[in-house]
């Protein structure tokens, strides 16, 4: 069920009408149900998935809170690391290590079967939810859950179920928990009918709804036409495609996480916020400070920090950042693509640290550090071309096409100069005229909205404080926006294959 279907507008209705109607000791049973029912319209038999790591890592939690010592501690929560990551690897990275491995097999005559399981929509998004819980409790950083159901909808919580935010236990399960329980009446808006949290939901919503159809959906016929046929293009072409995607990728994955995000607040549940204008980033490690930033600190939390983080030596280091990215690009997919994007941004990161002072020095002998913007300006633009760069290796289904897009990147730039034959190029992308001329008028409204939100913070806050004409004038328009402009194809979220 996809949140830019019409399904899913109807689904979500009747959940939060019946949600808010029902005594507020059964809310969490109707939430469970619906959690359990939205993931079964993919594929029904996969939620008893959902149900074995939701027991599993119960039961460890519960163990970890009654051991006597460490070293029980220390099995349960290998117990849950191993479930965890054995569906993980069976079901997503199976195939891959089996054809990778399959030369040293052939020797010694070991032929292992392929799997014919289809990868669980939002596995490594759950399994990684999951492991903040056991982690957490075996740290001492999480109490151990003893109610099963307000376990049960932490880990397979509608809204964000498939593809983030990946939100961590301390978040969640206490709002479940307040749902659940006894509360004071300070802590009522949470959970009763409250208009203002409700429509600044749906007004999150809708953004995210925008950003998906108008924007995200229209720019990926250029690109999958560009990407599947690259030696059909000049190289300005291949270069827009390749930009086209990085804005593809962004409002595709940020406008679900708005979605989410807004879907839960409409439910009285505060989810984290995913992304924080990635592209005006001045650094690549600013980038990830931006951008994905459940599954970024995920990472820096459980492994980055436990490895030394940036206490340790400088060839340490390397090693580390190297390790995590690896692993971040392995999580995204069972690709060698993947791995290579994310060695990408391991070189780019330790690139960052050892030239910092050569850096440095050319800015100075330059004279650009004189001037603040300019020098914002600059860094912003070299860090969005090392983005774009690795996002082709994201988006290419192999190496070799990947090569085939970068290789071809660099030729044709004579067009540039016959305007008539530009134009064409351009205009055999796949979009016509006017969805470039849209295409341009929509990217400019978000990068003034996100230019605000840089400068002066929330926009809906902001918007709140104008006029009622000057309201719904820009609620109105935005709808419109989606209405007019947007591409009801129900085209799948790109996360959702992660």
């Amino acid at each position: 069920m996809l949140f830019n279907s019409t399904r899913f507008m109807v689904f979500f209705a009747v959940v939060a009408a019946c949600y808010f109607a029902i005594p507020r000791r059964f809310r969490w049973c109707f939430l469970l149900a619906a959690s359990y029912y939205f993931y079964a319209c993919w594929k029904p038999g996969y939620v008893l998935l959902i149900v074995f790591t939701t027991l599993v890592n119960y039961a460890s939690g519960l163990m970890m809170g009654a051991a006597p010592n460490r070293s029980v501690r220390q099995g349960s929560l290998i117990l849950s690391l191993c479930a965890n990551l054995g569906l993980l690897f069976f079901f997503k990275y199976y195939n891959f290590f089996n054809d990778a491995l399959q030369p040293l097999f052939e020797p010694i005559g070991i032929h292992l079967p392929a799997s014919r399981f289809l990868l669980p929509v939002g596995l490594s998004f759950y399994t990684f939810q999951s492991l903040t819980y056991t982690i957490g409790v075996y740290r001492g950083t999480v109490q151990p859950e003893r109610h099963l159901g307000v376990f049960a909808c932490f880990v397979c919580f509608f809204p964000q179920l498939v593809a983030g935010p990946i939100e961590r236990a301390e978040n969640l399960i206490p709002q479940f928990r307040m749902q659940a329980s006894n509360l004071s009446m300070g802590l009522l808006p949470f959970v009763r009918f409250d208009y203002a949290r409700v429509t600044d939901g749906l007004k999150l919503m809708a953004w995210g709804l925008f950003q998906k159809v108008v924007i995200a959906d229209r720019v990926a016929v250029v690109v999958d036409e560009v990407f599947h046929h690259p030696s059909q293009y000049p190289g300005v072409c291949i270069a827009l495609a390749v930009v086209f995607f990085a804005f593809q990728i962004f409002f595709d994955f940020s406008g679900y996480s708005d979605m989410a995000v807004g879907t839960a607040q409409v439910l009285g549940f505060r989810l984290t916020t995913n992304f924080r204008r990635p592209y005006f980033a001045t650094s690549v490690a600013d980038f990830w400070r931006r951008w994905h930033i459940s599954l970024s600190t995920w990472f820096r939390d459980f492994i980055y920090i436990p490895l030394g983080g940036n206490r340790t030596s400088v060839f340490r280091w390397c090693a580390v950042i190297t390790l995590v990215f690896l692993l971040s690009g392995l999580w995204h997919g069972a690709n060698w693509t993947f791995l290579v994007w994310g060695a990408l941004h391991g070189g780019y990161m330790i690139a960052g640290r050892l030239l910092r002072s050569l850096r440095a020095a050319v800015v100075r002998i330059m004279g650009i550090n004189r001037c603040p913007r300019l020098l914002g300006l600059v860094q912003g633009a070299f860090t969005f071309a090392l983005v774009c760069f690795a996002w082709i290796f994201f988006r290419a289904s192999s190496l070799g096409q990947a090569l085939e897009v970068i290789r071809n990147l660099f030729g044709g730039w004579d067009i540039v100069t016959e305007p008539a034959r530009l134009g064409h190029a351009l205009l055999s992308m796949g979009l016509g005229r006017d969805d470039f001329l849209i295409v341009g008028a929509m990217l400019g409204i978000v990068a003034a909205v996100h230019w605000f939100q840089e400068k002066h913070g929330s926009v809906r806050e902001a918007l709140l404080r104008q006029p009622v004409a000057v309201r719904w004038t820009a609620y109105s328009g935005l709808l419109w926006a989606i209405f007019l402009f947007g591409v009801f194809q129900h085209k799948e979220f790109i996360y959702f294959t992660f």
